[in-house]
């Protein structure tokens, strides 16, 4: 035996759900701008104002309302005021002559020769021979190579500028200096 219930809608849940759509589909259009806002430039009281303003004959110049100043004093402006971000050594390798890997070269030799007897001698004297020359040409390098150090600093504009010294610097991360003619200096 099958019953058969007739199902009716409610029609107070058809209104509700109807409102709910027609709600959300408000609010979706003023949220992307396709219902123009009540908000104006001027108001329309303040339209009235003007318009009896000018009905009015020529009377003297009303004083502008003077403006409050902010709470926060002025920031004064100091396109040569930085920050010192960070400081960075930079080694720069030297230029090898060549004298350092003929020196290696004769210093490698000569201990390679002390290695071994017959052929083993001789391949130890150019295994010392080519490690030498490879050896003191990087220490030559090294030993001419130059330091210089990088300054990162934040103008107050907020662009950054990169300053290199020879010299350590006495700047440190969160200093205040001024960058003028391409030098920094204290800004205490």
């Amino acid at each position: 035996m099958e019953t058969r219930a007739d199902k009716t809608t409610n029609p107070i849940l058809v209104i509700a759900a109807t409102a709910v759509v027609v709600f959300s589909a408000v609010g979706i259009a003023a949220f992307m701008g396709w219902i123009p806002t009540s908000t104006s430039g001027t108001s329309d009281s303040a339209k009235v104002a003007t318009v009896q303003q000018a009905a009015k004959p020529a009377a003297k110049p009303q004083p502008a309302p003077a403006r409050v100043a902010a709470a926060a004093p002025a920031k004064r402006k100091c396109p040569e005021c930085a920050v010192v971000e960070s400081v960075r050594e930079i080694e720069t390798a030297g230029q090898a002559t060549g004298l350092g890997a003929v020196g290696g070269a004769v210093v490698g030799g000569v201990v390679g020769h002390q290695v071994g007897g017959g052929r083993g001698k001789d391949l130890a004297t150019v295994v010392g021979a080519v490690g030498g020359a490879v050896a003191g040409n990087q220490i030559e390098k090294k030993a001419k190579s130059t330091k210089t150090y990088e300054i990162t600093i934040r103008m107050e504009d907020g662009t950054t500028r990169v300053v290199s010294e020879p010299n350590p610097p006495v700047w440190k991360p969160g200093e205040k200096v001024k960058f003028i003619s391409g030098k920094l200096q204290s800004n205490a």
